[in-house]
């Protein structure tokens, strides 16, 4: 059969149809299946909607383009796993709208950096890069710990992530705004209402060092806080990629 190429060769428009052929074919292969899949993303124990105060401080990392110098995946690569822990799943970012899965590092990938440092540091660090990463081109935010959060539009947020497949409850929407400030309350109980809604695992406490006031630090760090730190790798189980083996 290989003998009767040049009929291709020769006529472009048998070409093209060979092509359109063999693409529809391949194509069909890989995408018809997904249509029988409810999802692709692996269910992974842990995972849960962003607190309010977490999603608030997301939203201020992307207005603030943190994206644009700091990636938030973790290839499963050897020497990525080596530095920054385990490769990043699928399901870690299933809550995000958008993504911060990215290539672009002129600073260091964030997948891992909850819990890495204290709150301490990230005040310092976010008030003058420099006096903790000396070699940090990062612009100082210091003005974040300036402006007071507007509670007033948290609720309409949770409900607009509902919207887009998050599954917050209607009792965590009815409570965002009790739970914005209870995250903050640096004598809050193991036992409170926020870690009855969002589960044990997450981090009370005062963030930005001002107990006085809720600031865009505040909830800037609590989110920074929660990368990575939602899926318990000590117990999860998943076939290692072929380059790790």
């Amino acid at each position: 059969m290989w003998k009767h190429h040049a009929k291709f060769e020769r006529h472009s428009m048998w070409l093209t149809i060979g092509v359109v052929i063999v693409v529809s074919i391949g194509g069909l292969i890989e995408i018809a299946p997904l249509f029988w899949v409810e999802s692709t993303i692996e269910e992974v124990d842990g995972m849960r909607p962003y607190t309010p105060l977490e999603q608030v401080g997301r939203d201020i990392y992307v207005s603030e383009g943190c994206y644009s110098c700091h990636s938030q995946m973790i290839r499963p690569l050897r020497d990525e796993v080596e530095r920054y822990g385990h490769y990043s799943l699928a399901a870690e970012s299933m809550y995000d709208h958008p993504f911060q899965w990215g290539s672009k590092r002129t600073g260091p990938d964030l997948a891992r950096v909850g819990g890495k440092y204290s709150n301490d540091w990230h005040v310092d660090h976010l008030n003058d890069p420099r006096s903790v990463v000396p070699e940090s081109n990062m612009p100082p935010y210091r003005f974040l710990a300036d402006q007071d959060l507007d509670p007033r539009a948290v609720r309409n947020q949770l409900r607009a992530l509902l919207a887009v497949g998050v599954p917050y409850t209607a009792e965590q929407i009815e409570n965002a705004e009790t739970d914005l400030y209870a995250q903050v309350d640096p004598y809050a109980s193991e036992t409170s209402a926020l870690r009855g809604r969002y589960g044990p695992n997450v981090v009370q406490g005062d963030f930005d060092g001002d107990p006085a006031r809720l600031t865009k630090m505040d909830a800037l760090i609590a989110y920074l806080q929660v990368l990575g730190t939602m899926v318990d790798f000590r117990t999860y189980q998943a076939e290692a990629p072929e380059n790790l083996r």
